[in-house]
């Protein structure tokens, strides 16, 4: 396994937890009882926009390190989004960090620094 992608594996997926992000702060400015309006709000929202880029760009990037790495090592590291996603929304959207989310956050990262080491 190439070490050198591990990089851009983490690229796409931080993208895609970003995405996430702007999708939650896209969809809270909605009002999903606008009925054919809600379009039109979706349309001219900046913060989906974004979402729908940073999606792009990240599916871009996974077709690359697909092309590039064995599945079963590269799929694990979609869970660090989890990781990412925990101190994105709490510093956006002030979402508490207790201790089980350290805990599975530790797991995670345990986890994939053992996937790392395989040489499969």
């Amino acid at each position: 396994m190439k070490l050198i992608y591990i990089p851009i594996v983490l690229i796409s997926v931080c993208l895609n937890a970003i995405a996430q992000i702007l999708l939650k702060k896209g969809a809270s400015s909605l009002n999903f009882d606008r009925g054919l309006y809600l379009l039109v709000e979706c349309l001219k929202n900046f913060y989906l926009w974004s979402g729908f880029l940073c999606y792009g760009l990240s599916i871009l990037i996974w077709i690359y390190v697909l092309s590039k790495m064995n599945v079963s090592l590269a799929y694990p590291f979609l869970s660090f989004g989890f990781v990412v996603s925990i101190f994105l929304a709490n510093i956006f959207f002030g979402e508490p960090i207790t201790f089980y989310k350290i805990f599975g956050i530790t797991l995670i990262c345990l986890g994939l620094v053992v996937l790392s080491l395989s040489r499969g």
